[in-house]
């Protein structure tokens, strides 16, 4: 059985990125408040993806709480309407979408765990 590792959960590495850009951009002169590809890593959107379910609307208040304990001025937007939701890719529910970027599908994070990934997201 350990020849074929039955039983094993696959990890799966996310790269923290240092940048809103995750790095893609060509980098330019950077000022202070801004990063490598000319832009602010900001958070301008702030979105919780699901289907309406407990999971869901648990995910959607814990980055709801998570914004709010880390003083940003941006709302976060539940959508449940299936067609949005398979245009961003999320094959599982619950996905947290951050600058309309994926950053998060398939589990229910709390509150703390929602800021540290925006932290490790350079945000």
């Amino acid at each position: 059985m350990g020849l074929f590792h039955f039983g094993k959960k696959k990890e799966e590495k996310v790269e923290a990125a240092s940048c809103c850009c995750s790095g893609n951009a060509e980098p330019v002169e950077v000022s202070e408040g801004s990063c490598c590809c000319g832009g602010s890593c900001e958070i301008t959107s702030m979105k919780v993806l699901g289907a309406g379910c407990k999971a869901c609307h648990e995910q959607f208040e814990n980055a709801k709480a998570a914004v709010k304990s880390m003083g940003l001025s941006v709302e976060v937007e539940y959508i449940t309407d299936m067609e949005k939701v398979m245009a961003y890719g999320a094959m599982s529910m619950p996905a947290i979408v951050v600058n309309e970027k994926v950053v998060s599908m398939g589990k229910v994070l709390k509150a703390a765990d929602v800021e540290k990934l925006l932290h490790e997201l350079g945000y």
